[in-house]
């Protein structure tokens, strides 16, 4: 509870930095306005002074500028995130029929680079400077030095266009893009439209996590108390998941808080290549098309999920290690 409260005031400036950037940008709230040729000087002025951007006389801008601020953050606390210029309706509107795509698709791809990063970690730990330790050594070193939007390219190539034919005259052709075949909700056909952006979304992840739970594994299974383990007669199994991964896991949960922005910083771009009609697509629309108010409520989002993830991983130090007390 006092973490939360503390994130507070976190958020507040994080909100109040964002605002000031984004309204001092090129052509700030008016930018989607200033390219029509239709609209005279006397619109803009009217616009300004509908959407309350002059300040009155003798107030500085800088003063009228916090103003706004207070104004645009009662109005959030209301749940009032403005009006998207760019899709023609409230922001969030705009962002919540979106949110779904993106958490499905963040989702698959933190599970994904969760169960192949812990297991390839502990496998290579467990068989240290071994042939398998340097093949996956190899394949994390190749993971984190791809770019992401090149690898979702090439796997659109390869998996889509041209397709992977297996022995016996099949062929795997996934689809290239979007998110579902039809309006009628398939799960295979759902299934189908998400490997593909999952694998790129999750490809650095999964190598980062396999490095630090290799890291971490070789350090705890060569502590004391996993060698009185053993010569007390324990299965190594026992040994390896419920004494060492356990402890091991606590730099990996850090790890995992500190990369979620890389991973909404790559579902922006993964989004974009494969049509996927989420919050990462919304935000480059809404950059291309100067839209501020959706840059602001998905900034803001972005923001508040982020953490929150870290008072997650707060939370699992105390359960992965009970001498962590926030006291």
């Amino acid at each position: 509870m006092r973490r939360t409260l503390q994130a507070i005031p976190l958020l507040i400036l994080i909100s109040m930095i964002l605002f000031v950037i984004i309204n001092k940008a090129p052509g700030g709230p008016l930018a989607p306005y200033l390219n029509n040729p239709h609209i005279t000087p006397a619109d803009i002025h009217r616009l300004e002074v509908n959407m309350g951007l002059i300040p009155p006389h003798g107030v500085p801008d800088w003063v009228w500028t916090i103003v706004r601020y207070f104004r645009w953050l009662g109005l959030v606390l209301h749940g009032d995130l403005g009006w998207s210029t760019s899709n023609a309706e409230p922001v969030a509107t705009a962002i919540l029929q979106r949110f779904p795509a993106t958490i499905e698709l963040m989702g698959a791809s933190l599970f994904v680079a969760l169960v192949l990063g812990l297991t390839f970690g502990i496998f290579s730990a467990v068989l240290p400077y071994s042939v398998w330790d340097y093949i996956i050594t190899a394949f994390a070193f190749f993971g984190q030095s791809m770019p992401i939007f090149w690898f979702a390219l090439m796997l659109q190539l390869g998996l889509a266009v041209h397709g992977l034919p297996l022995p016996g005259g099949y062929m795997i052709q996934l689809p290239s893009a979007g998110i579902s075949s039809s309006d009628t909700f398939s799960f295979s056909d759902r299934i189908e439209h998400l490997i593909l952006p999952t694998i790129a979304l999750s490809f650095l992840s999964l190598a980062l996590y396999s490095r630090f739970t290799r890291s971490s594994m070789l350090e705890v299974l060569s502590a004391d108390y996993i060698r009185t383990a053993a010569a007390k007669g324990l299965p190594f199994r026992t040994i390896l998941l419920k004494h060492g991964l356990k402890n091991a896991l606590i730099p990996v949960v850090t790890i995992v808080a500190i990369s979620l922005p890389s991973l909404i910083a790559g579902a922006v771009v993964t989004e974009t290549i494969f049509a996927w009609p989420g919050m990462g697509r919304l935000f480059i629309n809404a950059l291309q098309q100067g839209d501020m108010a959706l840059l602001m409520g998905y900034l803001c989002l972005v923001s508040v999920l982020v953490v929150f993830c870290n008072l997650l991983a707060d939370v699992a130090y105390a359960w992965l290690d009970p001498r962590v007390k926030y006291d």
